[in-house]
Formats: C-alpha cells, structure tokens, sequence
C-alpha cells in the first residue's frame, strides 16, 4: 500500500504543469506545459476574426501543427478559405445564417452570414497535468439576432509526449433554433503544409451558398499526411464516411505525429460523419447527415427557445505515431467525459 502511495505521489510530482494565462491586451488566454508554448484560445474581435479559436496549436516538441495562413503565413502554404484558422467549433446553417465560412473575406451582402460573438472568460485554473478555461459566447446574426448562448469549457492535459484538448460546448437557443443539414460543421481544424495529403491536382470546392473556392495544386516535397478511421478507412475516402474517431498522421522534420479526433458517445448524430479533406480541412460534423449520405439521410436538428444542447470532442496532438490500442485506449477514456 505504501509503495503504491508513493509511486502514485511521484507520478503526480513529475506531471508536467499546464499553466493558463490572461492576456487581455492581445484578446487571448495562452497555455503552456512546463513554461513551453502549447497554444492559445484567442478572441480578436470580428474585425479580425468572426469567432474564437484555438490558435497555434503545438506538439509536446513545440512543432506547429496548425496551418499559418491568413493569421501569420508561411512559405508553401494554400492561401484558401480564409474562415480556416486554428481550431474552431460552429455550423453552415443556423436558421439559413452561414457560421462556417463567415470572415472578412466574405461578400456579406449576397449570403447571410452569423458571427459567433466571445463574450466572457469565466474561470482559468492551471495545475499538474491539467489545464481548464471556461468561455461564454453569443452566436450573433448579420441581422443583430442572437439565436444561441454558449458556454463551453476547454480542458487541456499534457502527459509524455501527448497534448490533448477536450471542448465542452453547451448550446442554448435564444428562440427556436434549427441547424440545418449542411456539410459545413462543426468541430474542425486546418492542418500545416505537411501533414496535408499529397495531391498533384487542383481541385474546386463548393460551399453550401453555391460559392466555389480553388485549391491550388502545389509542391508535394515534405508533405506526409494520411487519414485513418477507426474502421481502417484511409486517405480521402475517409470524407463522408461514419466512424468515431479519425486519425491524421504524418511527419514534419524529423517528428512523427498523430492528430486525432474524436466523437463522444453522447453527442447527437454520434458516430458523426467526417468533413476531412486531403487539403488540410478536419473536421467532425454530426448536422450534415444528407449530404454526405447523398440524400439517404436527413437531419434538421431542432432546439426551442430554451431548450440546450451539449457537443464533446477531443483534439489529439502526439510526437508519435499513435497506435490503435493507443487511440481505442483514448476513446474508451473520452467516453466517461460528462
């Protein structure tokens, strides 16, 4: 017993330490392990940016695995979707608003667009192996209507060479609220340069206005990235496909990584279908049930005013290549998250 006692009071002595800190003249809380740079959860204002994301995000070797472009560019990379930054968490039809691609790039008279609004940090706690940030925002039409409250609570954990996330998001509707079917949704991320699959072709994507963007064929030197669901779907066949986990591995430099995410058990849709493209877009969207089963399928999910929703996911980020023990291990642990 007393061996046990001590083995776990070294455990929790070695626990590298997630430190959470405020900086309130850049919009920004930063979150570090050890004193190193992990990442940030960062609210410009809709003159930068039209929703809160997480922004860079690192490996345990301080590694970006985030796309630059369009916050701090990098040479190589795609200069696409601009909405793509960081790690993000919204929908393409909310009440026929669109909170997926709304940025400043966008002609916001031709399409209606909504913002998702920060509006408050309510608690940051540092400590041992974990970190947690709570936040609350207004999803906010172009129109001045606010359809949704939310609260959403950021878990952070460090242990060896692993970086997980975890989001917690709890929806209120503010009147009667439906997401509508669309392919744009809903927990996603835009990956670096190199952890994008390798493609010697241009390819044109639609969004759900009709509004179509180029992806550039580029360099293929040093990009590495593969997908795999935990049903062993690989590449980009993994796009529209069921499963409840999806992991992108690759290599930058010399350091093998894995980024994976996951669905929770308790999530509506769950297994939800994936928006992951071999351009660098995943993402995880339980609302899109129609278009990607190619009109099988319908889901027009529906909240009354008053009425909440909570989505749970988790983010990933390994300095090697995670097993699947490894990822099922992971799941297994997600799923008790409440």
């Amino acid at each position: 017993m007393a061996g046990a006692l001590l083995a776990t009071s070294v455990h929790i002595a070695n626990a590298q330490r997630v430190e959470l800190m405020n900086n309130g003249a850049e919009r920004k809380v930063e979150v570090s392990v050890d004193g190193e740079p992990f990442t940030s959860y960062i609210y410009p204002g809709t003159d930068v940016l039209r929703k809160a994301v997480l922004y860079p995000v690192r490996t345990a070797q301080g590694t970006v695995v985030t796309r630059g472009w369009p916050m701090d560019p990098r040479p190589g990379e795609r200069v696409d979707h601009p909405h793509h930054v960081g790690v993000w968490f919204n929908h393409g039809d909310v009440n026929g608003y669109d909170f997926w691609n709304s940025s400043n790039a966008v002609d916001r008279t031709k399409h209606k667009y909504g913002d998702i609004v920060h509006t408050g940090i309510t608690n940051l706690k540092s400590g041992k192996g974990k970190g947690e940030l709570n936040v609350t925002a207004d999803w906010v039409s172009q129109d001045g209507d606010t359809f949704l409250k939310e609260k959403t609570t950021y878990i952070f954990r460090a242990t060896g060479d692993e970086r997980i996330i975890d989001r917690i998001t709890t929806l209120t509707a503010q009147e009667d609220v439906t997401f509508n079917d669309s392919k744009e949704g809903m927990f996603g991320m835009r990956l670096a340069r190199q952890l994008e699959l390798p493609s010697k072709k241009a390819e044109v994507f639609t969004d759900a206005n009709g509004v179509a963007t180029k992806v550039a064929t580029l360099n293929n030197d040093g990009v590495t990235g593969n997908y795999r669901n935990k049903e062993g779907v690989e590449g980009d066949d993994v796009w529209g496909k069921r499963s409840a986990w999806n992991d992108l591995s690759g290599k930058i430099g010399n350091e093998d990584i894995s980024v994976v995410i996951f669905d929770h058990p308790q999530n509506v849709g769950y297994p939800a279908y994936w928006h992951a493209r071999g351009y660098g877009l995943f993402a995880v969207n339980p609302m899109g049930d129609k278009e990607y089963s190619e009109g099988k399928e319908t889901r027009n999910h529906k909240l009354s005013k008053g009425q909440s929703m909570t989505l749970r996911y988790r983010l990933v980020v390994a300095s090697h290549h995670l097993t699947e023990p490894e990822k099922n291990k992971l799941a297994g642990e997600f799923s008790k998250v409440k």
